[in-house]
């Protein structure tokens, strides 16, 4: 069958371009996608006859594996069920975008075992796989559309440059692909970073689009303090946090944030479900933690937002009603989101009352953090 060429943006409909390029790979065929970093050449998963020609068609040495591209962070753990805490985190943070997580496969209830068994050699040769999810809409909305994963290399014969455009794939492989959708250059025009999780550490295998320190920074443990304001009650526990995890984990609060090698660091920070950009600290909160020798004159206040929840590996609210309007508005946060007293009592917001009221908060505030740092695995999660 020739090669087939599409102009994605020439298309009256986009859902008519992903429907072929569905049953193209249903049918066996390899297609050249564009995503957010290079042209990707994809195969079906689930057709160990197409992954072969796919592999035949960059001249792929043996041995070197190929990603599976899945659809979502959550469908990682499909794949890889013992996920750890670090990995989780950066598939939270990185997917849909320009990370390769290579990751161990060695878990019985696996969907790699489900594969047929050409297809788990080329994906997983070393009980590691290299999972995706690509920043395109296009290979997104064909992927929520397959039965099963995409087997995912780069557009071009192996040893050659890589192709950010439809013509550049067309002139490295003709008509050794079946089908081209072309969506203009790439966005980033390089190839994406891989990184290699084992346990509560990492590896930068390939340095790509994210570069080693924005990695560094993805790879930190992050606590988030939720209260309405962000003037008394969270900047104050946030503070009270960030203090008694330097005290815990040796360091002072300014090296929390940097990691020991490739171990992660940790971040705290805090916002208001009802706040706004930019204020301050009230003057009590200020004085109250001033006398634990604490300092959050420099607090800003900053609303929640789903960039926060998503990045969020603990949130800790200091009302019921608190956690209730997060977990309403992101269902998927629910099992990170955790209310601060574990007795489940609010944390009273002392705004407008004497600085004793204030006092009282802290305290309280500093006797729940203790409680649930307890519970909280370090070694593990970071």
């Amino acid at each position: 069958m020739p090669l087939e060429l599409i102009d994605v943006a020439a298309a009256e409909d986009r859902r008519d371009v992903v429907h072929r390029a569905v049953q193209a790979l249903a049918e066996g065929r390899l297609v050249a996608f564009p995503t957010e970093t290079v042209y990707g050449l994809a195969a079906s998963a689930l057709n160990e006859e197409a992954v072969e020609r796919l592999i035949g068609a960059k001249g792929r040495p043996e041995g070197q594996p190929l990603a599976l591209a899945i659809r979502s962070a959550d469908e990682a753990r499909d794949y890889v069920p013992d996920l750890s805490p670090l990995a989780q985190r950066f598939a939270r943070r990185c997917w849909p975008g320009p990370v390769t997580l290579v990751v161990d496969d060695t878990h019985p209830e696996s969907l790699v075992r489900q594969l047929p068994d050409g297809v788990r050699k080329a994906v997983s040769p070393q009980e590691t796989v290299g999972l995706r999810v690509p920043g395109h809409q296009i290979i997104l909305d064909v992927l929520r559309m397959l039965a099963g994963p995409l087997t995912l290399s780069s557009a071009n014969l192996s040893g050659m440059p890589d192709a950010v455009s439809a013509e550049e794939v067309v002139q490295s492989l003709g008509e050794l692909v079946d089908l081209v959708l072309d969506d203009g250059p790439c966005r980033f025009g390089q190839p994406s970073s891989v990184v290699r999780v084992t346990d509560n550490r990492y590896e930068v295998l390939r340095i790509g689009v994210v570069p080693e320190k924005t990695l560094q920074r993805l790879s930190n443990l992050m606590i988030l303090l939720v209260c309405t304001g962000n003037t008394c009650r969270s900047p104050m526990a946030e503070l009270i946090c960030r203090d008694m995890l330097a005290r815990r984990l040796g360091c002072s609060i300014d090296e929390l944030e940097g990691g020991q090698g490739r171990r992660p660091g940790v971040i705290v920070t805090s916002a208001g479900i009802a706040a706004m950009m930019g204020g301050h600290a009230s003057v009590e909160a200020v004085r109250a933690v001033a006398e634990m020798g604490l300092d959050l004159r420099d607090h800003e206040t900053q609303p929640l937002t789903g960039m926060l929840i998503r990045h969020a590996d603990l949130i800790l609210t200091m009302t019921h009603s608190h956690r209730e309007a997060i977990v309403t508005q992101w269902p998927g946060a629910a099992e990170r989101t955790l209310q601060l007293s574990q007795d489940g009592l609010d944390i009273s917001d002392p705004i407008g009352g004497p600085l004793a009221r204030y006092k009282q908060c802290a305290g309280q505030i500093r006797a729940e953090l203790e409680a649930r740092l307890d519970e909280l695995d370090l070694e593990a999660n970071n």
